[in-house]
């Protein structure tokens, strides 16, 4: 069967075209990791409402991974920065996992907007794309510098970072296998509110220069109620390794995700390796509908996960889909830890454990002052 979506051939690879020969890599998620950023909430951010709800989550974030590695807070200032330490020394005291930048934002989703892992010629670099606030529906003029303004204060050492921001690519809407395989959406990459009329062809084009894509697997159905991103990978469909896709799925009839969720689960079905072989696909349940108090349902997805050293943080909403997505992710992730973290208050504001946090490759430092060893 013919690959139904865009490729590199072989040829193109061993073509001998310069850019061919020095392009880059994006990581793969379950590679090496050095840390991951976390952007605090603060009261005068979307969360002011919800702060007490959302900062515990925080601090169970940070506690969850700095057991496997290092984590990078950007918080506000420094009042903020001593308030968060106050916090995670309850449930930390003492732990040099964890170090803080200040820097202004807007919101705290920094999966959308922080600086992306590429290796070329076995080369680290960072790549940051612009960000217009999910199709301009929020501001993010501060989003959009939070990269820079990191680099700027020596976070990520020596190693580069190139701004791309004569296009918007967000970090939730794209996922990789890491051998050169991107998994995106057509809903979220071809919106005209991110890169006007550009075609799929030539955003394809785009994604293989920068990011050294050599295959692209353009999901045409899919969604959840709820999204403001009009469709982000990171909730419906992600690589668990090169040949093993896990997705979220609807077996209720009567639910609005039926019909479009049975669709994904037909594309993925026909997709295949670049060896011809097909996915092992992992379905993943959709929790009980969740819903704001105005009554809008809200995009829970146990998709949302994140992959660190050692563990995989596990989105749960204390519903009784909850163990079986654990086990369901147990089979992806057989030689990880499995850690629960309760997101319930991060879906009131459309978010999860994945658009929280932003893995750095390894061989990129990441660096920082006032840890918490004083």
């Amino acid at each position: 069967m013919s690959l139904p979506n865009w490729t590199i051939t072989e040829n193109d690879v061993k073509s001998g075209n310069p850019h061919m020969a020095s392009a880059p890599r994006l990581v793969a998620e379950w590679e090496p990791q050095t840390g991951v950023l976390l952007v605090w909430p603060h009261a005068k951010t979307d969360w002011r409402p919800l702060l007490d709800q959302a900062e515990p989550v925080y601090v169970n974030l940070t506690a969850a991974v700095t057991r496997y590695q290092r984590v990078l807070i950007c918080c506000r200032d420094d009042e903020h920065r001593d308030h968060i330490q106050s916090l995670i020394r309850k449930r930390a005291p003492g732990n040099d996992r964890i170090a803080f930048a200040i820097a202004p934002y807007n919101d705290t989703w920094i999966r959308d907007y922080g600086p992306l892992s590429i290796e070329r010629n076995g080369a680290h670099e960072l790549l940051k794309f612009a960000f217009n606030g999910w199709g301009n529906r929020f501001d993010a003029a501060l989003d959009n510098q939070v990269a820079t303004r990191l680099k700027d204060q020596h976070v990520f050492g020596d190693i580069p970072l190139s701004v791309s921001d004569d296009w918007v690519l967000e970090g939730g809407s794209i996922d990789t296998d890491g051998a050169g395989t991107v998994l995106t959406t057509a809903s979220c990459l071809t919106a005209n509110n991110r890169n006007g009329s550009r075609s799929r062809h030539d955003i394809s084009r785009r994604l293989q220069h920068t990011l050294g894509a050599r295959r692209i697997l353009w999901l045409a159905h899919g969604y959840l109620a709820g999204d403001d991103t009009d469709g982000h990978i990171d909730n419906l469909a992600r690589f668990c390794n090169e040949s093993t896709v896990c997705h979220v799925t609807c077996r209720d009839a009567g639910d609005e995700h039926f019909t479009p969720l049975q669709a994904m689960a037909a594309q993925l079905r026909e997709f295949r390796r670049l060896d011809e072989g097909r996915y092992r696909l992992i379905p993943l349940p959709l929790p009980k509908p969740i819903h704001n108090a105005a009554g809008r349902r809200l995009p829970a997805s146990y998709a949302n996960f994140l992959v660190i050293n050692g563990a995989v943080l596990v989105p749960v909403f204390d519903d009784p889909a909850d163990g079986a997505a654990m086990e369901a992710l147990h089979t992806c992730f057989p030689d990880r830890d499995l850690v629960p973290i309760d997101t319930r208050p991060l879906i009131r504001q459309g978010g999860g454990i994945h658009c929280a946090a932003l893995q750095v490759s390894a061989g990129v430092p990441l660096l920082g002052g006032s840890t918490m060893v004083r």
